[in-house]
């Protein structure tokens, strides 16, 4: 569905080695200690709204009020590190006044798989400095290729018991444990979600977690399911929410359509779109993408935008070479999809 699924040069991108310190970005790699609750900066979003649940088919807050999250996900961190750092983070969080940030971790395509030690430290960092800023935390298990989650399970398993481990007293972690299922049917994806989930449920009983659904996060409607497999049968788990994933320029009214019908049966989180083509790239559709906006806000359905990077795609935020640098603020670095999504998500919240 997204961009991802062509080919990436890895000319493209510095892989950033991590030895204690991301090198020539500030931040730390996989701190020892914790940072609690109590350490968020007080009228942060992630100190406002405290420990997410799910109430209903919404989002909510600790005190039991619906909100939506707005915020922007890294693009994949094997490959663009070097534009998530202390500048860019500060900008995400002050000049942009994001809610979240979703870490994109690959597990293939040169991410965990090829080193989960490495991977794994700097999920660890991007976490804590999440955390200082009150920005919620998304670790996104970037599955993508093979499209069948359960390749993955033993690796996923492995992958997310460390991270509740460290950081199952934080109140801003979510957890998504698959994200683009393709080629496989949803009952596959649920016994995937079935035999995971208990091992972060294992160590944090309390935090929001996420599932990918089927068709590239689309309900099965890219894959040509009935949309309407996952009401029909729900993961067995509490806390949960599903994801759907969408790109203005390709997908239409129909997937408008799509997420009204299955945000109206279950919890849905967008953990992904843009306002180009699927592949995160070519003309931006913002009329289409405000009438997904417009809906989201309606719904109090929390999103994510597709991606934090200077990537040459039109659906990388900043410009070109921005990230060599370290102005990350304003309007002047970035795209025209990044001064769009940047203003929809410098509206003031409703919390």
């Amino acid at each position: 569905m997204s961009w991802q699924k062509s080919v990436v040069a890895l000319a493209a991108a510095v892989v950033l080695p991590l030895t204690g310190v991301m090198a020539g970005s500030s931040v730390a790699a996989a701190p020892a200690g914790d940072v609690s609750a109590a350490a968020l900066p007080a009228g942060s979003p992630a100190a406002v709204n405290g420990q997410l649940k799910v109430c209903g088919v919404k989002l909510c807050n600790k005190n039991g009020k619906q909100i939506q999250l707005r915020g922007m996900s890294t693009h994949g961190i094997q490959w663009y590190s070097q534009c998530v750092k202390t500048a860019s983070l500060d900008a995400l969080a002050n000049d942009w006044k994001a809610d979240i940030l979703r870490i994109s971790m690959y597990v293939q395509e040169g991410g965990y798989e090829s080193n989960p030690r490495k991977f794994t430290d700097m999920v660890h960092g991007y976490i804590e400095e999440a955390t200082k800023r009150g920005l919620y935390a998304l670790v996104d298990w970037h599955q993508l290729s093979p499209g069948d989650p359960n390749h993955n399970t033993a690796r996923a398993k492995t992958f997310f018991k460390e991270i509740a481990q460290r950081h199952k007293d934080k109140t801003n972690i979510i957890y998504d444990i698959a994200n683009e299922p393709n080629g496989v049917t949803w009952s596959r994806v649920k016994s995937y979600a079935e035999a995971v989930i208990p091992t972060i449920r294992a160590e944090d009983p309390d935090s929001l977690v996420l599932v990918g659904t089927h068709g590239w996060s689309t309900f099965g409607l890219s894959d040509g399911r009935d949309i309407n497999e996952v009401s029909r049968n729900k993961v067995n788990a509490s806390n949960l929410m599903y994801t759907f994933h969408f790109y203005a320029k390709d997908h239409r009214d129909s997937y408008l359509n799509a997420l009204r019908t299955v945000s109206s049966q279950v919890p849905v989180f967008v953990t992904e779109f843009g306002s180009q083509e699927a592949s995160g790239d070519g003309p931006n559709d913002f009329t289409m993408a405000n009438k997904f906006i417009s809906f989201m806000k309606e719904a109090k359905i929390s999103w994510t935008n597709w991606n934090f990077s200077d990537d040459h795609r039109t659906g990388a935020v900043f410009n070109s070479g921005t990230c060599s640098g370290s102005n990350f603020a304003g309007e002047g670095v970035l795209k025209e999809a990044g001064k769009w999504v940047r203003n929809h998500i410098r509206t003031a919240d409703d919390f």
